[in-house]
């Protein structure tokens, strides 16, 4: 997938992390019903826990130095630079069916991961 990055790279360019339309959909949907301040940011993360030792995390943040910047469907998002080790490569998924609803993380670092599909191990 084709992203714009805060700067640091050329205006189009392979990025580490990226969002599927329909996540970037779903994503700002909540914005607009959480009215999530303009200076906060997608936070896409990991997090030691859970049955396979790390944990996925999305959230609404500021900007900090330690983040890396993109932006995707009109969406920005952030990453800190010590998470891009775990989460390179990593697409994010909504589904909204009837056997499942939520984000889906599809992961290529990920060794094994838990039915919950929130936990992985790297």
């Amino acid at each position: 997938m084709k992203v714009t990055n805060g700067g640091s790279l050329p205006k189009e360019t392979e990025v580490p992390v990226s969002l599927t339309e329909r996540a970037a959909m779903q994503v700002k949907k909540i914005i607009g019903e959480e009215e999530i301040p303009p200076n906060h940011y997608l936070r896409i993360a990991v997090k030691g826990g859970g049955c396979s030792g790390l944990s996925y995390s999305l959230g609404f943040d500021e900007r900090t130095d330690n983040d890396e910047f993109y932006s995707t469907h009109g969406l920005d998002v952030i990453v800190d630079k010590r998470h891009i080790l775990y989460l390179s490569g990593i697409s994010i998924d909504f589904h909204d069916g009837l056997d499942a609803r939520g984000f889906v993380f599809n992961n290529p670092n990920a060794t094994s991961t838990c039915g919950c599909g929130t936990s992985f191990s790297a």
